[in-house]
């Protein structure tokens, strides 16, 4: 049977190893082998029970409740991510900065920074975002998100690797960047990124083997003749947020159109 190192296990699996050894020192989830020299050692078992405790997380339930899980000694509970919203929510509420951190801290090692990100914080911005008399909590949750960001990317500056770079193109939500870098950044990938965002970004200027266009809302005509501009001169640029989104939907439409019309006409 293949033995695999934590690096390579977390590229085959998308989990960064510091969530893999927090799986297993804090929630005796994993059992990996060890070398004479102390490495662990995962085999195919190893990665089956992992895609398994994925797959729990997945549906919403709390890391805490997964060992029980794979023992079928306990019944899941569907409210997991609104239980770690609501501890997040109460920590915030504490206006306590240092206790937001190391929640924050505590989450992005037990769960992969993709659920975390869109299952916790972003319906909790969300939500506080809906009052006024939140929009304060929620810039005490962001400045603590922005740390967090940094942190990850930090820990990765010193791998070598294609640079990509993450901008803001036109008005956006900047936390929104912030949140992106932290999922590059727990895939592996090395990142810089531009906190300001452009409204006219000079991307032949960019010296960056991948440039990442973070863009919110339907892109207007301009924006979509620049990006087309770009992709045909050959430029490393992609296009992510809600505008991507958006652009994709409105060109299957288009295709969908000139299909119907081909067929109308007997084209």
């Amino acid at each position: 049977m293949s033995l695999y190192s934590i690096g390579e296990v977390a590229r085959i699996c998308g989990i960064n190893p510091v969530t893999l050894r927090a799986w297993q020192r804090r929630y005796g989830l994993l059992k990996p082998q060890r070398t004479e020299g102390g490495h662990r050692l995962f085999d195919e078992n190893d990665l089956e029970t992992i895609r398994t405790i994925v797959g729990w997380i997945n549906r919403g339930v709390p890391v805490s409740q997964v060992k029980g899980l794979l023992e079928e000694t306990t019944a899941p509970l569907a409210s997991g991510w609104t239980q770690l919203e609501q501890q997040l929510m109460a920590v915030v509420q504490e206006e306590k900065t240092q206790k937001i951190r190391q929640l924050i801290a505590e989450l992005a090692r037990d769960y992969p920074a993709e659920n975390l990100v869109d299952n916790v914080i972003r319906p909790l911005r969300s939500r506080l975002s809906s009052n006024p008399s939140t929009h304060y909590l929620r810039g005490l949750l962001d400045g603590v998100l922005i740390e967090h960001a940094v942190s990850c990317m930090s820990a990765l500056h010193k791998k070598s690797g294609n640079k990509t770079l993450l901008v803001g193109w036109g008005e956006i939500d900047r936390t929104e960047l912030w949140l992106e870098a932290i999922l590059r950044s727990q895939a592996g990938s090395p990142i810089d990124l531009l906190p300001d965002p452009f409204i006219d970004p000079q991307v032949e200027n960019f010296k960056a083997e991948q440039i990442l266009l973070w863009a919110e809302g339907r892109l207007n005509r301009i924006q979509r003749s620049k990006y087309l501009q770009w992709q045909q001169a050959g430029y490393p640029v992609t296009l992510l947020g809600s505008a991507a989104v958006l652009l994709n939907t409105s060109e299957s439409a288009e295709e969908e159109a000139v299909e119907s019309h081909d067929e109308a006409h007997g084209v």
